[in-house]
């Protein structure tokens, strides 16, 4: 099931401002090269991203799921001078795609790139995180929550993608690991007391959770 209506989608990227060079660039070549192109988050996300975090002026964002860049450079821009930014990629691949971007940023982000498991990473990152960006293995989605949440301040925010997984959630009878572990991940922090949150219909879902 495909909830993503793309008469609108394009609609959307048409009223939204454009990308800057380097994510045009970032979103090229991960089309053309990337087996997997559909897991970048693109303008119109990119550019909420952005927004989201231009709105909390973050010191500190943590990123489990780097992929090829993207999101990091927009989470990046709201930032405040002395932010910084980790984010964590499996794949060493992806991961040094993601560095070279990074390095091509101008002004230069301040973003460290972690390459490894994120469940054995986060633990050893002893920082207070104003924003978290979940977008990794749906399977570790309660996991990561569980390990973040706690390293968010009072009033901070975790966004999680994918929450929709292609409309799968939707179905009568949730089939398949992902949709599964996603659909656990919403139940989860719905009656989570620790919390509010809104789950956006943008692209494949979004979720925005707040630390009470």
């Amino acid at each position: 099931m495909e909830v993503i209506y793309h008469k609108a989608d394009q609609y959307a990227q048409k009223y939204s401002s454009q990308q800057d060079e380097l994510l045009q660039q970032v979103e090229k070549n991960t089309s053309a090269n990337h087996p997997h192109p559909h897991m970048l988050s693109g303008q119109v996300q990119g550019k909420l991203l952005e927004m989201i975090s231009t709105m909390i002026r973050p010191l500190n964002i943590l990123e489990i799921g780097t992929f090829t860049g993207y999101s990091a450079l927009c989470l990046a821009k709201g930032m405040q001078q002395n932010g910084v930014l980790h984010t964590i990629e499996l794949r060493e691949e992806d991961a040094a795609t993601a560095q070279k971007y990074f390095d091509m940023a101008q002004p230069t982000a301040n973003i460290q790139l972690h390459v490894g498991d994120a469940l054995a990473i986060i633990p050893t990152l002893d920082i207070e995180f104003d924003l978290v960006f979940i977008d990794a293995d749906k399977v570790n989605y309660i996991n990561y929550y569980g390990l973040t949440l706690p390293k968010v301040k009072k009033g901070g925010w975790i966004i999680a993608d994918n929450v929709l997984f292609h409309g799968q959630v939707l179905a009568d009878e949730i089939k398949g690991k992902n949709a599964k572990a996603i659909q656990s991940f919403n139940e989860h922090v719905l009656n989570d007391s620790n919390v509010q949150q809104v789950m956006l219909t943008v692209r494949d879902g979004l979720l925005l959770i707040q630390k009470l």
